[in-house]
């Protein structure tokens, strides 16, 4: 009962604490006078990514490698069936092709980067900072993108920022302050202790979990705790879905599934580099793989 009090407590703490991290954020930004677009693509497209972030560096600092590479490639390969899938089942998702093959083959580049370093090498610092380089490259010519407000479309971390600003109106940039950047600060602050402790919670739970019933690692990250990390994304998507939006519905999507190689997967090999557990290199890595290159030809 323990081990399940954990689980549950981490899950609800890092949720709980990453929509308050990421609604103090935008205030502060908000505050401090930094651009709506800027605010959209950083701080509230991170925002459903947080859980996923602190378990896996979590899960890399207390040696559970499975757990940590696990959370990645598992909320990669949630994000591309089961939210893809509840989100097609709540309304058909009409992808325009513009925004297809620009972050579409971003994300394609990333799974296939993974697995292949992956399964030559252990991830190393240098590596980490590889990926987080690819993400801040992407977040920039993203912005560009946007800022020149081209005709092809929206791309996938606009519509994923758009996503969560549609589900929690408090993460949308105001042009009038609700509160001082002093408070707001306190309330990104306590998100981040929330997330932090969760984070802690739910990789010591997982752990027991797996030591408890002889379970490995591995399977607990690609599995619970891949899932469970990935509920903000479900729910992000299944508003979007519930609106009609199937771009954004798609494009929060694939945004996910790049912030989980480039953004989590680099960050966890940045703070705790370590190679990425065998059962993962050949199996779920090509799945991975699989499951995106599947979603591309769908959609």
């Amino acid at each position: 009962m323990e081990i399940w009090l954990s689980l549950f407590g981490g899950f609800v703490l890092l949720i709980l604490g990453g929509e308050l991290l990421v609604r103090g954020a935008v205030q502060v930004a908000t505050g401090l006078g930094v651009s709506p677009l800027v605010i959209g693509l950083t701080l509230v497209a991170f925002g459903t990514s947080a859980p996923e972030l602190v378990t896996s560096v979590q899960a890399a600092l207390a040696n559970a490698p499975g757990i940590a590479y696990g959370n990645v490639v598992g909320s990669t390969i949630a994000n591309s069936l089961l939210i893809a899938g509840v989100a097609a089942l709540i309304s058909p998702m009409m992808i325009a092709s513009t925004a297809l093959k620009r972050d579409g083959a971003v994300m394609l580049v990333a799974v296939i980067a993974f697995a292949v370093i992956a399964s030559l090498m252990p991830l190393g610092r240098s590596i980490g900072l590889f990926f987080i380089a690819a993400l801040v490259a992407y977040i920039y010519l993203a912005f560009r993108q946007e800022q020149s407000s081209a005709p092809q479309g929206h791309g996938a971390i606009y519509d994923k920022s758009l996503a969560l600003q549609e589900t929690d109106a408090g993460t949308v940039p105001s042009t009038k302050l609700r509160s001082s950047v002093a408070v707001s600060g306190l309330v990104a602050l306590g998100g981040l202790v929330f997330v932090i402790f969760g984070g802690r919670l739910l990789v010591d739970g997982a752990v027991s979990l797996a030591r408890g019933f002889g379970i490995s690692e591995t399977v607990i990250g690609l599995t619970i705790v891949a899932v469970g990390t990935s509920m903000p994304e479900l729910v992000t998507s299944a508003v979007a879905g519930l609106r009609k939006q199937g771009e954004v519905a798609f494009g929060n999507i694939i945004g996910s599934n790049i912030y989980n190689i480039f953004g989590i997967g680099g960050a966890t090999a940045l703070i705790a580099p370590g190679a990425v557990p065998n059962a993962i290199v050949s199996f779920d890595n090509f799945v991975m793989v699989g499951v995106c290159v599947a979603l591309m030809i769908f959609a």
